[in-house]
């Protein structure tokens, strides 16, 4: 397994996202059921989580309480201007026909299915940190540096890779695109910080968990797009 994961050190970053993506992909070109398309979802890239990346996310944090404290200012900024200007991300910056509109993919009878909601709050607060600390920080951070981004150490900042990455993290969050950059610039930050991938891992999990709280408990679903 070692030397596998010499010859192609790519896939324990990389193989979890793009497994989440394709299956992403196959449920909207297939039409399939939310309600167990994506159970299913988390189960495979679960799975592809402890065959590829296992060794990666079983390091331990190094600053556990700054890294909570970082996701909760995350989790802040990203619902602050909502709550400040409940108008605000219906302008055309936010919503249009490059980013989207602030419409939750989860049909109103799915809300109440208990089962779904289970999988959904450990997909979000579990399985999403990890596949998208791996990908961006863990990897693509590094590889904007050198296509060899295995002698690139974690968190080593290089202005075109920092940006680059934040920019491409904003990008993955549709109408929330201006939050989604500022969570990149913090995490990226965090990772140059800490050298940890583990520590932004917390850190956006701790985010998203309390993104996940809040949805379940104000009915605010536009956040699970």
């Amino acid at each position: 397994m070692r030397k596998w994961a010499e010859k192609y050190p790519v896939i324990p970053f990389a193989a979890p996202f793009a497994a989440f993506i394709a299956l992403l992909g196959l449920q909207s070109t297939l039409g399939l059921s939310l309600s167990w398309e994506y159970p299913l979802r988390v189960v495979v890239v679960s799975a592809v989580l402890a065959l590829f990346s296992l060794p990666l996310i079983s390091q331990r944090p190094r600053y556990a309480i700054q890294s909570v404290l970082v996701g909760l200012a995350v989790f802040v900024i990203w619902v602050g201007p909502d709550i400040a200007w409940p108008s605000y991300r219906s302008h055309w910056l936010f919503q249009n026909g490059l980013m989207g509109t602030v419409r939750s993919s989860i049909p109103a009878g799915t809300r109440s299915d208990l089962v779904f909601l289970g999988f959904r709050l450990f997909g979000t607060a579990i399985v999403v940190p990890m596949i998208e600390e791996l990908f961006w920080r863990g990897w693509l951070m590094r590889y904007i540096i050198h296509s060899e981004f295995q002698k690139v150490p974690f968190g080593k900042y290089a202005p075109l890779s920092f940006w680059l990455t934040a920019i491409f993290f904003a990008s993955e969050h549709g109408p929330f695109w201006e939050v989604g950059l500022l969570a990149g610039i913090i995490y990226n930050g965090w990772m140059i910080r800490t050298r940890n991938l583990s520590d932004c891992i917390l850190a956006h999990a701790v985010t998203n968990a309390c993104l996940g709280a809040y949805v379940l408990v104000f009915g605010k679903w536009q956040y699970w797009l």
